[in-house]
């Protein structure tokens, strides 16, 4: 069997911290043999660098998926042109840099991994994520039935939709983007793990990430200000799905969710 990490959205320097860290632990003593993770954050909150991707690579993840901060870093589009495993929503229109999704070889077989946005509520507006991802998913099976769809959308019921869309065509769909752990770990009837929402990997005492207090100024307000991400201890969430690398089938799902302090 494969078992497969992913982790939500990495927030800030105490996010990827914290993810650096424990990675190597779930690869060496939770019989992990493939992680991913969410890194559209990574950086200050906002965006991804190369560096950060080559040390999230470096410490032990396989693939580097994002959404709609992807762009958020200047150096990121000729980055992303240079590192396959650093992902961008595969629906943005043709002639975007980088590519949506990826097939890589492992101890135990090819493992594909999708990255898709949806459009509910979200900018930038993307073309429809479903025939996208279909589309996609077809392309992929022809190499390999074990696939992890990284769902990166606003709204619960778009992200319930993909899985159901999916169901039985792909491993499993997670969903990325609201930074708060969902309950709804299933198996789908024919056989795709899904998870509404991941998490984030970020600031425990915090508003998704940031300070609170700056965001309740501006719920108050409603002027500009920054948003600083907020500091330790970190709250590191994804899930883990143990995957028939035969069949691609979902076996078992569980929800990851700890406490990570600062060294």
């Amino acid at each position: 069997m494969i078992r497969i990490l992913f982790l939500g959205d990495i927030v800030g320097e105490p996010g990827r911290k914290a993810v650096i860290r424990r990675v190597p632990v779930f690869l060496k003593e939770r019989g992990v043999d493939f992680v991913i993770v969410n890194g559209e954050n990574s950086a200050a909150g906002r965006g991804i660098t190369a560096k950060i991707a080559i040390d999230l690579l470096r410490a032990g993840v396989a693939v580097i998926t994002t959404g709609d901060h992807v762009w958020d870093q200047r150096e990121t589009a000729s980055y992303i042109e240079t590192e396959p495993r650093l992902l961008r929503p595969i629906n943005y229109p043709d002639g975007a840099p980088g590519n949506g999704s990826i097939i890589l070889d492992t101890a135990k077989g090819k493992i594909g991994v999708l990255n898709v946005q949806g459009r509910t509520f979200m900018q930038p507006i993307l073309d429809n994520p479903f025939p996208a991802a279909s589309i996609e998913v077809d392309r992929m099976r022809l190499e390999t039935p074990v696939i992890i769809v990284d769902m990166h959308s606003e709204t619960t019921s778009e992200k319930i939709a993909m899985g159901r869309f999916l169901d039985g065509r792909v491993s499993a769909v997670f969903g990325t983007h609201t930074h708060v752990q969902t309950a709804d770990e299933k198996i789908l009837p024919n056989g795709t793990g899904f998870l509404c929402d991941a998490g984030m990997c970020g600031p425990e005492h915090s508003c998704l990430g940031r300070e609170p207090e700056p965001i309740i100024k501006r719920f108050m307000d409603n002027l500009p200000g920054q948003f600083p991400v907020a500091k330790w201890p970190v709250r590191l969430c994804g899930v883990i799905v143990q995957v028939d690398p035969n069949t691609g089938r979902a076996l078992s799902i569980e929800r990851v969710s700890e406490m990570v302090e600062e060294a």
